[in-house]
């Protein structure tokens, strides 16, 4: 007999589905339209394409590097910093640098050197030989070839630039993308190499394995190989094909061949990178806990209602998310006053249950006078165009929409201003939809035609060139209004599209994903992937958007997600809401132990986002992060490390055939070398293999690794984890140049006051531990106490500062020290597993 609950869930989807018929006719002329304006505005070729540079001519040195001329073209070698090299062929519209942070370069030490056909430009840290013919190699500082490219080929108005790839290398970033990890091994429906695409996408409802393109598209990637490791990033927002066979092969349709090149370690590529880039600013500490989402949120007293049963459940939450229903008629910058009427009130009680109120905003503005904004924007001439000094309109979800220019300076001032209101409401961040920017369509691109115009900030061009950047720029003029209007609170914003620098301004999330197990999978190394091009704050809708996951498959996805910087369920409108009561017990419990795990691990996750802050690392990482030079590593995706000490193994697939009782499932598994203790019951296991770990329903694996201190809190309390290293391994000792998995950013969790930074050391001999602690910072300690857990090994004796205390069990409870001595019983070593 059909439940009650399924009956509801036919119904929902019906409604859900009927909701989408109202734009058909919309999409329909929308989409005659833009292919009309692609006929009648066809753009002249040009008469600068060329097979190769041709030969070169002459070679001179500059203050940062050196230029040359070839027959077709000039080359310009620029090194920023001695492992930091821009290199530009000249031809072709120069890029705005809106993702560029940092212009102000330190002067480098740079020789030119010619030896027959070829010319070496080079720092202490990286050769660049150009030879006549106009190919490239890059070399480290021992010489040790490290990417070789073939001369560029010039196109009408674009380019098409190789480099050769050897057999075993591996390939990773391009922004998002729903593959695996390494890109190379990724296939297209006919099993042939994939060519991937960069144009930000609207997947449109659900999108599954394989989709291509997605919503943010950056031309950076990462190469791992058996001499070293480098990183491409292109200065270029024009659409772009790339594809990784024998060749690195990328292929722009417009704009300038300008890109970036440095070598190192993944962790030193993602500095370099994000130095130039731009680094993500630290988020307020409420951002890094759990959030609740669902499109169907119609009342003030549902959301209401929803907090309170969280907290009623004894469930953390930090905030809430609203999406476009709650606005009036689907409209930027509105909350119905009718079924939110007293806004003001309702997030003053929200904050008080601890839960922060976020509210959905898109940049389609609906084109009617009777909208202020539509008004506004007319009168400062601040909507996109076709080149005929028309409006652009296309169908949102407000119905007929214009598109602001937000290439322009005072449209994102314009912009910016919008804010101020809501945040006076006491509205606490803001999400940003549909800004790739998208419009529904019959058939074709869903976006603006690309003979759109844009100013580019005072230069003009193409939607060609500033599709990319918008979402980019939107969350830039949302970022800065957020500093401008409330100065003592961090900005919290999540957007859908973005592009190179989106790390400065916003958070992002895999958008409208389908709900089943390989999606589940590949969420991994898209937010793996999405930390390796530079934006490491990212999650997925738990469960996912479309569809409704059985128990087993959301539990499973909120255990992985708990482990993800941002983490929240969020679904469409036609299924169920999803919360941790749902499915009822023991899903329930599980959840609920799981999220107050994520909050005991808070202290771990906020130091991790401070060393984003400061350097640039994802706090979620490839496991090939443990040793970039082990090939075992290089093609792992279905496992991730959370910062240098955690590694989660999710449960991807289902058990679900057993009966409960019997749901003991093991998880394959292959390790780092070094040793990892099991989080779950301090089984000590040897690394450099492949395992097999327990995954009961009630947990996923999750191993740690020898030799960190991790901090955790509980009633005010820290709680210093320390899992001590193997006799073997090598020290631990606090270095203030190197962030390590033992150190303890605080602060207020908000503004731009006092902090604090505690390093602690650890050093092991026979008899047992030496754990030091070093302090930076005015911030004053904000525990009231201090209690090392000892694991792994049976704790003998303690002395702190000198002076014995005693034990409890393998706990020691004190106050802040300086030195302590861990002496443990030898004859009792912790269990080791092959």
């Amino acid at each position: 007999m059909t439940s009650f609950k399924q009956i509801k869930l036919k119904i929902n989807f019906v409604v859900g589905s009927l909701f989408y018929t109202r734009y058909a006719l919309k999409s329909y002329l929308y989409s005659r339209q833009r292919d009309a304006s692609a006929r009648y505005f066809k753009r002249p070729p040009t008469k600068e394409a060329f097979d190769n540079p041709g030969k070169l001519l002459q070679a001179e040195s500059t203050s940062r590097g050196a230029n040359f001329y070839f027959e077709q073209t000039e080359l310009e070698v620029c090194f920023l910093t001695p492992n930091l090299v821009r290199i530009e062929w000249k031809g072709g519209l120069s890029p705005v640098p809106y993702a560029i942070a940092r212009h102000d370069w330190q002067e480098v030490e740079t020789k030119l050197k010619q030896t027959g056909d070829r010319w070496t430009v080079s720092t202490a840290a990286l050769q660049v030989i150009v030879t006549v013919d106009g190919s490239l190699t890059f070399c480290d500082a021992s010489g040790q070839t490290l990417r070789e490219e073939l001369p560029p080929q010039r196109k009408d108005y674009g380019w098409i630039h190789r480099a050769s790839l050897r057999q075993e290398e591996c390939i990773y970033g391009l922004g998002e993308r729903s593959f695996g990890l390494n890109l190379r091994q990724a296939k297209d429906k006919q099993q042939k190499p994939h060519a991937f695409r960069m144009w930000n996408y609207d997947a449109a409802g659900m999108y599954g394995v394989g989709s291509d393109p997605m919503y943010i598209c950056i031309p950076i990637y990462m190469s791992l190989h058996s001499a070293g490791s480098y990183l491409i990033f292109y200065e270029n927002s024009f659409e772009a094909t790339f594809t990784f066979v024998e060749n690195a092969v990328a292929d722009f349709e417009g704009g300038a061949l300008r890109y970036y090149f440095t070598a190192g370690s993944p962790a030193q590529l993602l500095e370099r990178y994000t130095e130039l880039t731009g680094r993500p600013p630290l988020p307020p500490r409420w951002a890094l806990g759990y959030h609740q989402s669902h499109w169907g949120y119609l009342f003030e007293d549902v959301v209401r209602a929803e907090a309170k049963e969280f907290q009623a459940r004894n469930l953390p939450l930090s905030a809430i998310h609203l999406d476009i229903d709650c606005q009036v008629g689907f409209r930027a910058f509105t909350i119905d006053p009718l079924r939110f009427p007293n806004l003001a009130s309702f997030t003053r009680e929200l904050r008080e249950l601890g839960v922060q109120f976020i509210a959905i905003n898109n940049p389609g503005i609906k084109c009617s006078r009777e909208s202020n904004l539509f008004l506004e924007g007319q009168v400062l001439d601040g909507f996109c165009k076709y080149p005929d000094g028309q409006l652009v309109t296309a169908p949102v979800w407000p119905g007929w929409c214009v598109f602001p220019d937000f290439t322009h300076p005072k449209v994102r001032n314009w912009w910016s201003r919008q804010y101020q209101y809501l945040l006076d409401a006491g509205v606490a961040g803001f999400w940003h939809d549909m800004n790739e920017p998208a419009a529904f369509v019959s058939w074709g691109d869903r976006s603006l035609p690309k003979e759109t115009r844009h100013d580019l900030d005072g230069r003009g061009g193409e939607h060609r060139e500033a599709h990319n950047i918008y979402g980019l720029l939107q969350a830039r003029a949302a970022y800065e209004s957020l500093r401008q209007y409330c100065p003592h609170q961090r900005p919290f914003i999540v957007s859908r599209a973005g592009w190179a620098g989106l790390q400065r301004y916003s958070w992002t999330w895999t958008g409208d994903i389908n709900s089943d197990w390989s999606m589940l999978r590949t969420t991994i190394s898209t937010v793996v992937g999405l930390g390796l091009s530079g934006i490491p704050y990212s999650g997925s809708d738990i469960g996912g958007f479309q569809g409704n996951p059985s128990a087993e498959l959301y539990l499973r996805w909120f255990q992985m997600a708990t482990f993800h910087t941002f983490y929240r369920t969020h679904s469409s409108n036609n299924v169920a809401n999803r919360t941790p009561w749902y499915y009822g017990e023991p899903y329930l419990s599980i959840m609920r132990e799981f999220l107050q795990l994520r909050y005991r691990l808070m202290p771990y996750f906020y130091t991790l986002a401070w060393w984003a802050s400061q350097k640039g690392y994802p706090p979620v990482r490839p496991v090939f992060w443990a040793d970039s030079q082990d090939a075992a590593l290089w093609n792992v995706d279905d496992a991730f490390l959370l910062g240098d000490a955690l590694l989660v193994c999710p449960v991807l697939e289902s058990g679900a055939r057993m009966p409960t009782a019997q749901l003991r499932l093991t998880r394959h598994a292959i390790l780092p070398k070094g040793y990892w203790y099991n989080f779950w019951d301090d089984t000590l296991l040897e690394g450099g293999q492949q395992v097999d770990l327990a995954a009961p329903l009630e947990r996923i694996p999750l191993l740690v690794k020898a030799g960190s201190i991790i901090p955790m809190e509980e009633n005010k309390q820290l709680i210093l984890h320390v899992y001590p290293s193997v006799e073997g391994n090598a020290k631990n000792i606090p270095d203030s140049r190197l962030p390590t998995p033992h150190s303890l950013y605080s602060d207020a969790g908000d503004g731009y006051g006092e902090w604090r930074l505690d390093r602690f050391g650890m050093v092991r001999d026979e008899n047992g531990l030496e754990l030091s602690w070093e302090t930076q910072g005015d911030y004053a300690f904000p525990y009231q106490k201090v209690r090392v857990h000892l694991h792994g090994i049976k704790l003998q004796q303690v002395w702190v500062d000198g002076t014995e205390l005693a034990c409890q069990g393998q706990q020691i409870e004190c106050d802040p020290f300086h030195q302590m001595r861990l002496n443990f019983l030898l004859a009792d070593t912790s269990k080791t597993q092959n």
